[in-house]
This record gives C-alpha cells, sequence and structure tokens, in this order.
C-alpha cells in the first residue's frame, strides 16, 4: 500500500534535525530521537509551539554522530556536544535567558504553546483557559509525555498524499515535509489525500517494525515557521485548517495533518521499506 520515502529524527527537542536512511525503532521510538531537550530555570520545556519564547531553537540542528554523541550546530555553525557546557553558554545568548541542554524529562514539565487565531488550532476549552504572557503572547501550558520529550506519540507519520492534497488548497504553500517535522513520510502510491485517517486503530508494518495508529496529529504553529532554507509562511496552517479539521479524542474537531503511532514491535526501519496495514485483533 505504499512506501518510506523519509526517515527524520530530532535529538533534541525543537531543533532542527537529520534525515536518516535507516534506523532502529526501539520501544520509545526512533533511536536519538528527542533524547534530549533546552530546558529554563521554571522547568519550561523549550518548544517552538511558543514561537517568540523559543523559536531560535529551529535555528539549530541536532544531529546524532557515528560515535553516538549528539552534537548541536548553533547559527554560527559552530558545533558542540551537547555535554559540553560551552553549550548552555551559547544557548542562553542566543535565546536571551539562563538555558540548558538536559535528558532528564522534569518531574513537572511545562510545555507553553501558543494560540493560533485560526479556528481548530487548540480545543475550545483550551482556548478559553490561555493568558498572556510576558512575551506579550497568548499562550496555553501543559505538560509533556510521561517520562518523555514526546508532545505526545512516540512516532509521527505523513503521507504524501496529504502534503499533495493540501497543495490543491493552497498552491502558493510550500508543503515540504519538513515543516511538519514527521518521522516517517510514506508515499501511498498516488491515493487520495488524507489515507491515514482510516488507519485510526489499526497495525502498520514497516519493514522490521510494527506500530498501531493511535490518533490523528494536532497541528501547532510551528509549520508556519521558518525551516532551514524554507521560509516563514502563516497561510500553510490557515490552509489546514479550513481543509482538514477532524475529531480527535473528546478534545472536539482540530486541526491535523498526519498520525502518531505507538511502538508495538522494535525493528530495523529503512527508506524504501514496504508498508502494510492490518486491523487491530
Amino acid at each position: 500500500m505504499g512506501t518510506v520515502t523519509a526517515l527524520y529524527r530530532y535529538p533534541v527537542k525543537s531543533m532542527l534535525g537529520e534525515a536518516v536512511l535507516a534506523v532502529a525503532v526501539t520501544e520509545r521510538g526512533l533511536f536519538g530521537d528527542r533524547v534530549y531537550a533546552v530546558l529554563d530555570e521554571t522547568g519550561a520545556v523549550g518548544s517552538a509551539k511558543h514561537p517568540r519564547k523559543w523559536g531560535a531553537l529551529l535555528r539549530c540542528r541536532s544531529r546524532l554522530d557515528d560515535s553516538g554523541v549528539v552534537r548541536v550546530v548553533l547559527p554560527d555553525g559552530t558545533a558542540l556536544a551537547v555535554e559540553n557546557s560551552d553549550l548552555d553558554v551559547k544557548l542562553a545568548k542566543l535565546l536571551g535567558r539562563q538555558v540548558f541542554v538536559s535528558a532528564i524529562v522534569p518531574e513537572r514539565s511545562r510545555l507553553e504553546r501558543a494560540v493560533p487565531e485560526y479556528e481548530g488550532g487548540v480545543p475550545d476549552a483550551v482556548r478559553e483557559s490561555a493568558s498572556v504572557d510576558a512575551t506579550g503572547e497568548n499562550i496555553t501550558s501543559g505538560s509533556v509525555a510521561a517520562g518523555t520529550f514526546f508532545d505526545f506519540g512516540q512516532v509521527h507519520l505523513i503521507t504524501t498524499a496529504s502534503l499533495a492534497r493540501m497543495r490543491t488548497v493552497y498552491p502558493a504553500g510550500d508543503f515540504d515535509a519538513r515543516r511538519f517535522r514527521p518521522n516517517m513520510v510514506v508515499d501511498t502510491d498516488g491515493g487520495p489525500g488524507f489515507p491515514e485517517d482510516a488507519w485510526l486503530g489499526s497495525l502498520l508494518r514497516v519493514g522490521e517494525a510494527l506500530f498501531r495508529v493511535v490518533v490523528p496529529t494536532p497541528r501547532c504553529v510551528i509549520p508556519t515557521l521558518g525551516h532551514d532554507e524554507l521560509p516563514p509562511d502563516p497561510g500553510i496552517m490557515r490552509a489546514v485548517a479550513r481543509e482538514h479539521r477532524i475529531p480527535v479524542f473528546d478534545l472536539g474537531r482540530l486541526s491535523c495533518l498526519g498520525v502518531y503511532l505507538d511502538v508495538l514491535e522494535a525493528g530495523m526501519v529503512r527508506v524504501g521499506d514496504l508498508i502494510t496495514l492490518q486491523e487491530a485483533a
């Protein structure tokens, strides 16, 4: 029913990541994915979902080298290992306040999200509880998934069909998959848009790994921001909000693109692997 066309991991949360040709999938997701995050002294987890406070992280790139060390490439081209204390100093200068890189998830983590103006960007109940912070941004505050730096699912998948559909809705937009920070991009052989909507609850075999498709992926402001050579484009998410608002749990109809997966069986996944779908037992 399709093939894997790209694999990505993001060793430091909210930084640019790296494309890989093959990766081990563990019980907690892709090996090396979101193993570190940038934290501040209040316990906030650095996330570009709050662009005014953390958006500069998207100007940095994280990668896992052959020796197993995560390195960060800063906007000026300087590359430092995450354990190098100079990295905290340089990130503090970039962000304008004291921060540090950590592999330890705070017990009382806080993840801040800017509230978009368009409908479907956050649940209505969450929008009503939002407040303006010191940056002047209207934000909500939640937490990361227990014991991890993931927002929710262990693996994020998006299909080329969904991206192609959005290009027809908003031809001026650049629906490069990287804007949506997926772990896996799947080519569904030119099928209709949003095929992954029909996969919810099903099992997905990809290479040696087996996944359960859990929930559509609600989208935040991040796809509208600049990513590497991709320029900012606020129209990206307005287009998704117009075209694809669907039910997510009991949160109402949210703007979604892609799906979250849980890992049922670990194993290697490679670009070019076939994917097969089966009903859950």
